[in-house]
C-alpha cells in the first residue's frame, strides 16, 4: 500500500480542520523550540510557537480565501499571506544573525526560524503528515547532530569572561590557554569599582573531540577568575 503523504486542502475547512492545524504547530513550535531554548539561544519556545502560528495563520487564512477568489471577477493572489510571512521572518532571522570580526553566530536560529515558518505553513495548509516528518527531523539535526558537528569540526569557537581587579591590565589568553589558538580580547565591562569583566573570543583547534570546552575551560581556571564561558558551534 503507497502511504500518501500529501493531504488534501478542503475548500472550506471546518473548525475542527482549524483546530488541528493550530494544535499541530503548537506542537512542532514546542519541540523544536524547547530545544534551542536549552542551549540558551534567542530564539526559544515561546518565539518559535509564534511563528508558526503566524505562518499557520496566513495559510489557513489563503485557505479560507481560496473559495471567495474563485467566485469573484479577476484573480486574487492569495498566496501573498504566506509569502508575506517567508519574507517577514527573512527579517526577524537577519537580526538574529550577529557578527564579530569573522565570528558569525546565530546562523542556526535564522535557519530554524525560517524552517518552523515552513512547517506552519504545511500545517496550515492541511498537510499534517509532512509537516510532522519534517519537525521529526528537524529536532533530530538541531539536537543529536549538534554532538556531531562538534565532534568532527576542527575548528571551535567560544566565549570566556573573566574578572580582574581594575588595576590589572589586559592579560593574552593564549599564554594561560596553550591550547588556543586566538583569542581576542572584544570587551571590556566595569562590574564595580574593584573589580571588571573582560571579554573574549576564542579559538581552539580539536580534533576527534580533544581537547574539548571543558579542557578548555580548566586551563583557563586555574589562571584566572572565569565568569562566564560559552562554546559556540559554528552558525549556532
Amino acid at each position: 500500500m503507497e502511504l500518501d503523504l500529501i493531504d488534501l486542502m478542503p475548500i472550506t475547512p471546518s473548525w475542527t480542520d482549524i483546530a488541528i492545524r493550530l494544535a499541530a504547530t503548537i506542537i512542532a513550535g514546542a519541540f523544536i523550540g524547547l530545544d534551542r531554548e536549552r542551549g540558551g539561544h534567542v530564539a526559544g519556545l515561546r518565539t518559535t510557537i509564534l511563528v508558526g502560528l503566524a505562518a499557520c495563520l496566513s495559510m489557513i487564512q489563503a485557505n479560507i480565501l481560496l473559495a471567495t477568489s474563485q467566485s469573484v471577477n479577476g484573480s486574487m493572489d492569495i498566496l501573498r499571506f504566506p509569502l508575506g510571512v517567508l519574507t517577514g521572518v527573512g527579517f526577524i532571522g537577519g537580526g538574529a544573525i550577529l557578527k564579530r570580526g569573522d565570528i558569525a553566530t546565530g546562523v542556526t536560529t535564522a535557519a530554524t526560524l525560517w524552517l518552523i515558518t515552513a512547517i506552519g505553513l504545511c500545517f496550515g495548509g492541511g498537510q499534517i503528515a509532512v509537516g510532522s516528518i519534517v519537525t521529526v527531523l528537524a529536532v533530530l539535526i538541531l539536537s543529536p547532530l549538534k554532538q556531531v558537528d562538534r565532534w568532527i569540526s576542527g575548528q571551535q569557537k567560544g566565549m570566556v569572561a573573566i574578572r580582574l581587579p581594575v588595576e590589572a591590565g589586559i592579560p593574552d589568553l593564549k599564554k594561560a590557554a596553550i591550547e588556543l589558538s586566538e583569542a581576542t580580547f572584544t570587551e571590556l565591562r566595569d562590574s564595580d569599582e574593584a573589580y571588571r569583566e573582560l571579554i573574549y573570543e576564542i579559538r581552539w583547534t580539536s580534533v576527534q573531540g580533544i581537547p574539548g570546552a571543558d579542557q578548555i575551560a580548566a586551563s583557563l581556571e586555574t589562571n584566572f577568575r572565569v565568569t562566564r564561558f560559552e562554546h559556540r558551534t559554528t552558525g549556532a
